[in-house]
Formats: C-alpha cells, structure tokens, sequence
C-alpha cells in the first residue's frame, strides 16, 4: 500500500449503491467537499436528503464514468459491484467498491478530522476494527482545537517561507513553536 492524499476539487467522483454504505460513503465524501454525482436506484429517505440535486438515481452510464476520477460503490450485489468496476476501470477511473477488496483500486482509510488537519490510519484492509479504535484514540487525543493550532502553524510557515528562510530552518522553527505552544506535552 501506498498513502497517499487525493485532492477531490480536481476531478469528478460518482457514488453509486443503496442503503447505508451508500448515506455513509457520501458523509465521508461530503466531509471532503468532493463535487460528487450519486447514482441510487432505491434511495432512502436520509440519502434524498443528504444528496439533494446531486441524486440521478439508477446508475451511471459510459459518459458518467468517463468523466470520474474516482467511483465508489457501496451496498451493491456482487456481480453489480463486478461490472461497475470493470466498466469504470476501462474508462480510466480508479474505484473502490466497499469491502470487495478485490475490486478496489484504491482504500480509503480510517480518518480523523481537524480542519485541514487529515490523520489516517490503515491496516491494509487486515483489521478495520484495529483500525477503527485507534481512530478513536486519535480523536481523544487531537480534540477540535487542532484545527486552529494547524491554521496558526500555516500562517507562520507562510511568513517564515516569504522571509526566504530554508525549508530546514523552517522545520526548525516549526519545532521550536509547537514545544513553545506545548501542543505535544
């Protein structure tokens, strides 16, 4: 496995699937801010909701996954994740069908969230629940002041880096401002 962090505001991405796999995908999604077209042929109430205008319904065609820098899928059956991925794949886009380990092209981690702040953790798909405790830990630890902290870090940066420092005295300083702050004691 390789980490990595993708910037959803560069490409399309279709959500495609029923029920709560596919509500709680688009809250991961959402949470991102990923411009999303969601594709359900028996949406829920709470997906219509949480959807709005986003909703097509049915399933996307060639031109939908053409378009798609990444395709979820999530709540299908079997041979239906197999096609859409399939599909999807031929036409250049990297998907994940929830929990098919198999068909995805790409996993998404266990994630805590600060701001911009992202920590993730993953276990390579070998313990979701390993991986689900130690997100809550993370949690504990790093409450909702860290996206604060990490927008005052990023002001600084940006002054340290307009002065022409290096990116090691940079680093440097970073270091020294975070023992000052005591954020890590």
């Amino acid at each position: 496995m390789l980490p990595i962090v993708f910037d959803v505001s560069n490409g399309a991405i279709v959500l495609v699937g029923e029920g709560e796999l596919v509500l709680r995908r688009l809250e991961l999604l959402d949470a991102a801010n990923a411009s999303v077209r969601v594709y359900s042929s028996t949406p829920c109430d709470e997906l219509v909701a949480q959807a709005g205008q986003r909703l097509v319904g049915g399933r996307p065609d060639n031109a939908a996954l053409e378009a798609a820098s990444l395709v979820f899928g999530a709540g299908l059956s079997d041979a239906e994740g197999e096609d859409l991925a399939k599909r999807a794949r031929s036409l250049g886009a990297m998907v994940n069908i929830e929990d098919v380990k198999p068909l995805c092209d790409f996993h998404v981690p266990s994630m805590v969230r600060r701001g911009d702040l992202t920590m993730t953790i993953s276990t390579g798909g070998k313990s979701p629940g390993l991986a689900r405790r130690l997100r809550r830990h993370l949690e504990a630890l790093f409450g909702p002041e860290w996206a604060g902290h990490l927008d005052q870090i990023g002001e600084l940066r940006q002054s340290w880096r307009a002065e022409g420092l290096p990116l090691e005295e940079v680093s440097k300083k970073t270091d020294s401002f975070i023992d000052q702050q005591g954020w890590l004691s």
